[in-house]
């Protein structure tokens, strides 16, 4: 049986198109911030700027590859993940900055700062980050890595046996590969690709003067590090008195170049990685078919503009010249800087399996209520909602069982799912084509428009067309972003012999972030939130005016204005006498609304508390303006990912209160612009783990830093009074994986 409401949006003429627009519009019109201040308020309205404060993100996760007490093969990944955050600011953010002065805007940003000005501030930044990094890398890093068996080597400095080794295996698994391009009057100066590693040489023909410009690429056909003893092998931990030694592979291909240009002669070789814009300027409102507009983006993002050229220290002047000229860049674009070019070469390194330089092994605990693995899970369910944490607890064993559990069931009807980002060997998409396969509905929301996920997105739902799932790709003009799944199973004791399930998450149903990434899901039965879940995906899914929902706030229809209420419901208690309280945690904050409204709420003596892992544009701490809220930011082990929202609602006990959690950040996109739900979380039980999460993160002095009101962080540091096994001096993720632990 078909559903006409779940079907693939189809391309459609222009003028239907441009109804739709307008009707997208009318249902998804922004509510302006709040202002209760008018002019002289906003004027004194203070924010910190986004880059520079995403920027200071970047900082402290570099700083995790700067702290001894961080093992040693987790300060190379954090190294690796700092220049690989670095790498998407650029592609992402220097990219539009850079569009917006190449087209001539001069809007100023909320801090008061022009493109052009942003982009110098940032370059200032950047230049002291890669200092940083390389320092910590070339004088604490490597020379750790020496002492503990794992040896970074110079080709130059390999004895004459290692180096015939070396050469034999380079010449027979790398040498065919390998394509030098010239360039001259009969070839043109190649496509150089994104984020690619490449040899850039100045050569001339025998005794001739005339020199001409060849590009090598550093293929990625291996890995960048190759054991100087063992060419071929993978990388395995130092074994007792043998030092894992390894070359990198750009320098194996540096030092053979006269094996791919025989007969000429050698004047100098510059290494250089080239960056590309990733904010490429389209209306996918405009587009007839929103599959073919994203397969299009893509490949205008191949080619798309330079943005950022990486070389090493004192490059040679007519390579670098050339590079720049050929790419059309400034120099102000051109990162000089020690350490290594590639430093996500880091991560092949930051793999080995040498358990005494990794953190101890976690494996997420089995929420009690799951641990008999053949009860049914749907009673389970029905028993009463159940909040699950990840990775303190299994996401395979709640999340992946759930949506397993119902491919499965001959009684479940149908299922619906939005899929945002997932892993490659994803259990959910083959799933959800089982359950098609054998004749239940399936309806699936899969966001083509997930930023560097779109042709994997593009693959996926193809896939999931193929076994017959209704496939849609969302609302027009927006991005959905919610993390919800819905499940109809028939059962003759529920009224009209349905029952719907349903899991809200707060991440992506990707089975290899959750072991990474911290996040919440609820799986549930009540009847009013299943109600508002059937109604969000009829409104992904067909073409839904509905404005009002029973618990769920959802964006961009009603969160703003939901948010809004809950925070002047805090402002009335404070005016009143009582204790105005919020605790939010989330990933990244900028919403001038929402900051307006958190400044005003401040001034009326509200406490407020924020946990912001990434960028926040709020200035705390400010008086007159912001004295009552405090931020922090915590990084360590796991990436906080989780958004919750808890507002006091005047009651002692902190659990009592009002509590929210879901998708959305507290960020113009994510309120406006993005197909976004939160839920109230109703089980005091929930409640109380939920308190236990958030007052572990206001305690902790091990992970934490806090936010300055100039935009700097500073460091928490444990008390000498806190006990080695307190929650202060062990930190949020320690003591949450203590408390998940089967006793």
């Amino acid at each position: 049986m078909s559903d006409p409401t779940m079907t693939r949006h189809a391309p459609e003429p222009r003028a239907e198109n441009a109804r739709r627009r307008a009707h997208a519009t009318d249902r998804a019109a922004p509510v302006p911030p709040a202002s209760t201040a008018g002019a002289e308020g906003r004027e004194r309205l203070q924010l910190l700027n986004r880059e520079l404060s995403l920027l200071e993100f970047n900082r402290r996760v570099l700083h995790q590859a700067t702290d001894a007490r961080t093992p040693l093969l987790e300060r190379v990944k954090f190294i690796a993940i700092f220049a690989s955050n670095l790498d998407e600011f650029f592609m992402k953010r220097v990219g539009g900055l850079k569009r917006q002065v190449a087209s001539g805007v001069s809007v100023r940003s909320p801090d008061g700062r022009t493109p052009q000005e942003q982009l110098q501030a940032i370059r200032s930044v950047v230049v002291e980050l890669q200092d940083l990094a390389a320092k910590t890398l070339d004088n604490d890093i490597l020379p750790a890595l020496r002492e503990a068996g794992i040896e970074l080597v110079r080709y130059n400095d390999l004895g004459p046996d290692d180096r015939a080794r070396v050469e034999d295996w380079y010449r027979v698994s790398i040498f065919p590969v390998l394509t030098p391009l010239a360039v001259d009057p009969g070839h043109r100066f190649p496509f150089i690709s994104n984020l690619s590693e490449s040899l850039g040489v100045m050569l001339s023909a025998g005794e001739r003067d005339e020199t001409h410009f060849a590009r090598v690429k550093i293929p990625d056909v291996r890995g960048r590090w190759v054991n100087a003893d063992d060419p071929g092998a993978e990388l395995a931990p130092p074994t007792a008195g043998l030092p894992l030694r390894l070359v990198s592979l750009e320098d194996i291909i540096r030092n053979n170049l006269d094996d791919l240009f025989p007969g000429m002669k050698i004047h100098e070789v510059m290494p250089f990685r080239v960056t590309r814009n990733a904010d490429i300027d389209h209306d996918a409102e405009d587009a007839d078919d929103l599959l073919e507009t994203v397969e299009t983006e893509m490949k205008q993002r191949r080619f798309a503009r330079a943005v950022r050229l990486e070389v090493n220290v004192h490059p040679s002047p007519s390579i670098l010249q050339f590079v720049v000229d050929e790419l059309d860049l400034h120099p102000h674009d051109v990162y000089e800087r020690g350490g290594l070019l590639e430093y996500s070469d880091l991560f092949e390194i930051a793999s080995i399996d040498a358990p005494q330089l990794h953190d101890t092994p976690w494996k997420p605990a089995v929420p009690a209520r799951l641990e008999d693995e053949d009860a049914d899970i749907f009673s389970v369910i029905r028993a009463g909602d159940m909040l699950v944490h990840h990775p303190y607890e299994s996401f395979g064993v709640s999340v992946e069982r759930f949506l397993r559990a119902a491919a499965r069931d001959p009684r479940v009807l149908a299922i619906k799912q939005t899929i945002y980002r997932t892993s490659a060997d994803s259990p959910f998409v083959p799933e959800l084509a089982r359950a098609a396969e054998s004749g239940k509905q399936v309806a699936c929301l899969v966001e083509l428009r997930a930023r560097f996920e779109e042709m994997a997105n593009v693959q996926r739902a193809q896939m999931l067309e193929k076994a017959g799932v209704h496939v849609a790709y969302g609302v027009m003009g927006l991005k959905t972003h919610a993390k919800i799944s819905l499940v109809v199973r028939r059962e003759p004791d529920a009224p009209g012999g349905l029952r719907c399930y349903g899991h809200i998450g707060t991440g992506n149903y990707n089975s290899r972030t959750a072991e990474l990434y911290t996040d919440l899901g609820l799986l549930t039965c009540e009847p009013l939130l299943m109600q508002d879940i059937v109604e969000l995906f009829n409104y992904l899914t067909g073409r839904s005016l509905k404005r009002d929902y029973n618990k769920l706030l959802v964006a961009p229809i009603g969160m703003r204005t939901g948010f809004y209420d809950l925070i002047d419901h805090e402002i009335e208690i404070a005016r009143a006498g009582g204790a105005g309280r919020i605790v939010a945690k989330m990933n990244a904050l900028d919403d001038q609304g929402v900051t307006e409204k958190l400044y005003e709420a401040s001034s009326a003596g509200v406490k407020i508390d924020l946990i912001v892992r990434g960028f926040c544009c709020l200035r705390p701490g400010v008086p007159g303006l912001s004295e009552n809220i405090r931020v922090r930011s915590i990084i360590g082990r796991f990436l906080e990912h989780s958004r919750v929202y808890h507002f006091g609602d005047g009651q002692a006990e902190p659990h009592e209160g009002k509590w929210y959690m879901g998708s959305a950040d507290w960020m113009h996109r994510n309120l406006d612009y993005r197909v976004e739900a939160i839920t109230p979380i109703e089980s005091t039980d929930a409640r109380k783990r939920l308190w236990t999460m958030m007052d572990a993160m206001l305690r902790d002095r091990r992970c934490a830093w806090t936010l300055n009101p100039d935009g700097s962080y500073s460091q928490l540091q444990p008390s000498p009074d806190d006990a080695p096994d307190s929650l202060e001096a062990l930190g949020a993720f320690e003591w949450l994986m203590r408390l998940a632990r089967p006793n």
